[in-house]
């Protein structure tokens, strides 16, 4: 996984510790779980924080866990998707999750629940959580890093021309 992402095992270490990532041994990881990392890699290249990218992981994972998306029983339930690539624009950026309509429509399908988990004193709206609340925190976050990303192609465009001289 170091070599194909370029990247140092302390490195990739710290992400999966950072991320909350199980941790598999030797070649057993998955390639959704090699596609997020390579994810995180490429924004990190184009200078997002890893603030940003970690705020939005939680937002991801909130708003999966709102719809119930962690009831089918996988313990990578949130990385499954991830290197899947059609239907971009309905797709979550890092856990690469598509939520039936694009993102932007900010219209979710509530109420999926798969699981027989024991009923809750009040439902989680009145506890304060509620999906389309933090979609729209997500879509402004994603906005956000978005501006960072466009304004850094520019430059890494001619970063990669320029190393293109640098070849033995």
């Amino acid at each position: 996984m170091a070599k194909e992402l370029n990247r140092a095992v302390v490195v990739l270490s710290g992400w999966q510790a950072r991320f909350e990532l199980p941790a598999g041994k030797g070649a057993c990881y998955s390639h959704a779980y090699l596609a997020f990392l390579r994810t995180v890699a490429y924004l990190r290249m184009l200078h997002v924080s890893e603030e940003s990218l970690l705020k939005l992981w939680q937002f991801e994972k909130k708003l999966l866990t709102l719809l119930h998306v962690d009831s089918i029983g996988s313990p990578t339930w949130f990385l499954d998707s991830c290197g899947l690539t059609k239907h971009k624009q309905r797709r979550l950026l890092l856990t690469n999750h598509d939520m039936g309509m694009d993102l932007r429509s900010q219209v979710l399908q509530l109420g999926l629940n798969f699981t027989q988990a024991t009923a809750e004193l009040f439902d989680g709206k009145e506890m304060g959580e509620d999906a389309l609340r933090v979609l729209g925190q997500y879509l402004k976050l994603v906005s956000r890093i978005q501006e960072e990303v466009s304004a850094e192609v520019p430059l890494l465009r001619n970063a990669a021309r320029w190393a293109g001289r640098l070849k033995r």
